[in-house]
């Protein structure tokens, strides 16, 4: 049996209406639904309408076009004591509490409920003490707020909201200040709270690759609209991400699921390693601006070697072997250093630099791939001034100007030049 969902927009137009200006529209045409049980990431560039989105469909900005409907209801008819009930918001902005402990902070969630002078019944700090222990701040519930770190204040307020015991749940950007351990925790309380207790949570995060996991659907907005809704895979698949957040010098890898600076090609590496030190083998490579082969031709070959649970890398047709992906990754660009001609290509045997010709005769590449090496022959005589063909005799400052034809003869495995 389907769900009916417990918020959803038609046609909803967000902005502003500022007196004496023209309306600003930030994005429209949205139809989105929250159900049930769904953990919802909201997902966009900076300065697209996040926040304007969420303070929308909670009621505190009036929609430029559109409605906004809770249990089938407008949210504007609704008093705020009503709205309350059933849909709790968490903001990013700090809320000044001073000396207030956890408990009575979190006490604040039962406002709904309770009378003009604020007392708390027993099904009151029931609810309190429920919301305390699923969010699992027991110990913090008699400390002061203001002692508290980013992530444990961020926690108390998430219990506040959850002790209004309301059907929907809002965060805006709540994961923001907060360390890469305390994201990832607050993220899997969230997805626990929606499954749980059958609530819908909607979280706008900048937590791409966080979301991309632990979502359940993702609201996505580009720039100028319209809003992208679907499962996360599915909306990788379609390149919407690449779409969305397309900017210079960063691009998504549909493959990996995470945004990748654009960085300088320095070539290709076909890379012989799996588990996990093949896994950022490949990673250190494309960071410096390898494009890592699995299969088939490359300009190097690097192989992953373990040994007795030592790990070291090797270039194939180098004789080292290197401790470090740093010493590697210097390995490779001495490899593919310059030469002195500034072809770019690697420095051959002996030097490799490219004898100036005599006369400014310019000759083959030999066929050992080496520049200046002996023409090819074809018969004696290979060619002349004025005459199509690879090879001409300019003699210094004049050109092609000269009319009179000068042969050239291979001789011996030499170039010699002689007048007709």
């Amino acid at each position: 049996m389907r769900e009916e969902p417990l918020l959803e927009t038609h046609g909803l137009s967000i902005g502003y209406r500022r007196p004496g200006n023209p309306v600003h529209t930030v994005a429209e045409r949205i139809d989105v639904a929250l159900k049930p049980g769904e953990f919802v990431c909201l997902l966009g560039p900076n300065g697209v309408g996040k926040s304007t989105l969420i303070q929308t469909i909670t009621g505190m900005q009036a929609p430029l076009a559109g409605t906004v409907l809770l249990d089938g209801a407008p949210v504007a008819s609704l008093s705020p004591r009503v709205l309350a009930r059933h849909m709790s918001l968490v903001l990013t902005q700090r809320v000044p509490v001073g000396m207030m402990p956890v408990a009575t902070l979190v006490a604040l969630g039962r406002h709904p409920y309770t009378d003009w002078a604020g007392r708390l019944r027993k099904e009151d700090r029931d609810a309190v003490e429920r919301a305390i222990a699923d969010v699992g701040i027991e110990d913090l519930r008699n400390r002061p707020v203001c002692e508290l770190s980013d992530g444990e204040r961020q926690k108390v307020m998430i219990a506040r909201a959850l002790a209004q015991e309301p059907r929907i749940m809002v965060l805006d950007e709540a994961t923001a200040f907060l360390d890469l351990p305390r994201r990832v925790e607050l993220m899997n309380l969230l997805r626990k709270l929606a499954h749980t207790g059958r609530r819908a949570v909607l979280l706008s995060t900048h937590d791409l690759d966080l979301a991309l996991r632990c979502a359940d659907r993702l609201w996505l907005l580009p720039p100028g609209g319209p809003l992208l809704n679907g499962v996360p895979e599915d909306l990788v698949l379609c390149d919407a991400f690449g779409r969305t957040f397309a900017g210079t010098g960063v691009d998504f890898d549909k493959a990996a699921g995470a945004f990748a600076f654009a960085s300088a090609h320095c070539g290709s590496v076909a890379l012989r390693g799996d588990g996990v030190p093949g896994l950022w083998t490949s990673r250190a490579l494309e960071r410096v601006g390898y494009r890592v082969e699995t299969g088939g031709r490359a300009e190097v070959c690097v192989e992953v070697i373990r040994d007795n649970g030592v790990v070291q890398w090797k270039i194939r047709g180098d004789g080292t072997q290197y401790r470090s992906l740093e010493d590697l990754i210097a390995g490779l660009r001495k490899c593919r250093a310059p030469s002195r001609t500034g072809t770019g290509r690697p420095a051959a045997a002996g030097g490799g630099r490219r004898p100036p010709a005599r006369w400014g005769l310019e000759t083959d590449t030999g066929k050992d791939g080496t520049p200046g090496g002996p023409l090819p022959p074809r018969g004696k005589e290979r060619g002349r001034i004025g005459v199509p063909g690879k090879n001409r005799i300019r003699p210094p400052g004049t050109g092609n100007q000269h009319s009179a034809p000068i042969h050239i003869l291979q001789k011996g495995g030499g170039i010699t030049r002689r007048k007709p």
